[in-house]
């Protein structure tokens, strides 16, 4: 396997691969999930139609291609393939999947201040020091591009003024879900 753990943002797509060297041709290939009782084919799986690819020739390398992650895509991946002569995979580790989403997290700082970080479940295995992209009341800002940002409060007659949010670079389709200024906590938005 060409990565042995792989941490990715939800929504997004993420390419397994591995590679066979021997000098037996493949009959018949497929990916499954090693938390399945049985090694099912994974796209014949609940959950993965329209969303898994498969490429490889019948030497390899083979590759699965997850579309659209969801945190329930989070398992073990292993492939396993058939020559005319042995069967091979099911027994060994395979690629462990990690899908996380961006959450901004909240910390009181200086008075009136607030200080706002921008977080994974896990290092994205693409982009380990990304640069982070923040946006208020849904506009980006140019600045800053860390993963933390300081905001101050300001309220207006008990409600809300502002909300933050934040991406990072190259997956700026992918936001955390909004925090509003005022409850510190999920945007109604």
């Amino acid at each position: 396997y060409t990565k042995r753990r792989i941490c990715v943002l939800k929504g997004s797509t993420v390419d397994i691969s591995c590679t066979y060297v021997g000098y037996y041709y493949t009959t018949s290939s497929f990916w499954f999930r090693s938390d399945k009782s049985t090694a099912e084919e994974l796209s014949r799986g609940p959950g993965y139609s329209g969303r898994v690819e498969y490429t490889g020739t019948y030497r390899g390398p083979f590759s699965l291609r997850i579309s659209d992650l969801r945190e329930e895509d989070s398992a073990e991946y292993r492939f396993t393939f058939k020559t005319d002569n042995f069967e091979w995979g099911h027994s060994f580790p395979g690629t462990t999947l990690s899908v996380t989403g961006l959450q901004v997290k909240v910390t009181p700082a200086a008075e009136g201040q607030k200080t706002l970080t921008c977080s994974t479940t896990c290092t994205l295995t693409d982009n380990p020091n990304p640069t982070y992209i923040w946006y208020k009341n849904g506009k980006r800002l140019d600045e800053p591009t860390s993963q933390q940002y300081s905001s101050n409060t300001l309220v207006v007659l008990g409600h809300s003024v502002d909300s933050y949010s934040c991406t990072v670079e190259h997956h700026e389709d992918l936001h955390s879900p909004a925090v509003c200024e005022y409850e510190l906590n999920y945007c109604s938005t």
